[in-house]
């Protein structure tokens, strides 16, 4: 392949790289995701080239499959990403060339699922260095994601207390809320999980206590008052439920849609926020909030105050791999994160 250089690449880079196209589909569907050769992407202003090492599979990435429509230009999925900057564009500071970083990406933009992906600095972190790639790739959407609800949306802080209710508790955000907020905050935690194995896997993460599915009446036993905040992951057919337990002007944070009306939350003057990680990369890209939510969850991680939440490891990087990891993710029953590292391309 021809070589192509510019200022802004101090290291020679193919013209084309691997990447994965998803047209869209089941992901029993060989043609669901398909293995093709696309452009190597130039950095110019804030933005890196990263070399992708490893990448995770998000509710997100499933879903931006079923939106897909066959015909569509290549489509390059993924958020979720571990790897080496191998350029930089001109207006680049946070960043050199070998440096290990992670994130989340965003988006509007092209995702992590290629050889290579572009990234504005302002949303990237420095990668844990006791982690592995497949470890740290576990964690950026979901930390990202867990952050902000607690601490952005229910602006929570270290001398916080009272009770926080998780719903979805057993997946990738719901384990690092419940890590942050254990770690940073004096909250008690009540994880809803439904199975066996998802018990476990709260408890593990540092709940106070676990519920299952209908979860009304033990939450009420815990917390005769009421419940101060929820985290919902899983908010359709819960609203009644989560009315029932939530005090009085009391504040949920959701991640997902509701699937109805909230009205049952009315009468108690509650405070409904939502949260969503891309807002600040597609609204505010010259925030440099997430990279430095990145920086400390990374310090975090490197202290044992929090951990990876990677459960299932996948290799190497291609569609046959992704569509694998897809189909995981898709039955909403898997614990933590599923991850896919390198090498690229079928050994």
């Amino acid at each position: 392949m021809a070589e192509q250089t510019s200022p802004t690449t101090p290291v020679e880079l193919p013209a084309t790289m691997l990447a994965i196209d998803a047209p869209g589909g089941a992901a029993s569907d060989p043609g669901s995701m398909v293995d093709v050769e696309i452009p190597t992407p130039v950095p110019h202003g804030h933005d890196l080239l990263v070399a992708v090492d490893a990448v995770s599979v998000n509710p997100v990435d499933v879903k931006n499959r079923g939106r897909a429509k066959k015909g569509d230009a290549p489509r390059v999925l993924g958020f979720d990403a571990v790897g080496r900057v191998v350029a930089v564009g001109e207006d680049a500071r946070r960043f050199a060339v070998g440096d290990r970083v992670f994130y989340a990406g965003q988006i509007d933009r092209a995702g992590s699922d290629a050889q290579f992906q572009l990234v504005n600095e302002n949303i990237v972190g420095a990668a844990p260095e006791s982690l592995t790639d497949a470890e740290a790739a576990a964690v950026p959407l979901t930390a990202i994601t867990a952050w902000e609800a607690l601490f952005d949306r229910l602006r929570l802080g270290a001398d916080s207390e009272g009770t926080l209710l998780v719903i979805g508790a057993a997946g990738g955000v719901g384990s690092l809320i419940i890590q942050f907020a254990r770690a940073l905050t004096r909250l008690t935690v009540i994880a809803v999980a439904s199975r066996p194995e998802s018990e476990e896997w709260v408890t593990r993460m540092g709940a106070d206590h676990v519920v299952g599915r209908d979860f009304a009446d033990a939450v009420r036993e815990i917390a005769p008052g009421g419940v101060d905040y929820v985290f919902t992951s899983f908010t359709p057919g819960n609203i009644d439920a989560i009315a029932a337990v939530i005090r009085p002007r009391g504040e949920v944070v959701s991640i997902d849609e509701t699937g109805g009306s909230i009205d049952a939350l009315k009468g108690k003057s509650v405070t409904w926020h939502w949260e969503l990680m891309f807002t600040r990369p597609i609204h505010e890209p010259d925030d440099d909030y997430q990279h430095e939510l990145l920086t400390r969850v990374a310090g975090l991680l490197d202290a044992g105050e929090v951990s990876t939440t990677l459960t299932t490891t996948l290799s190497p990087l291609d569609a046959a791999t992704l569509r694998e990891a897809h189909a995981l993710v898709e039955t909403s029953r898997t614990i933590g994160k599923v991850v896919v590292t390198g090498p690229w391309g079928a050994e």
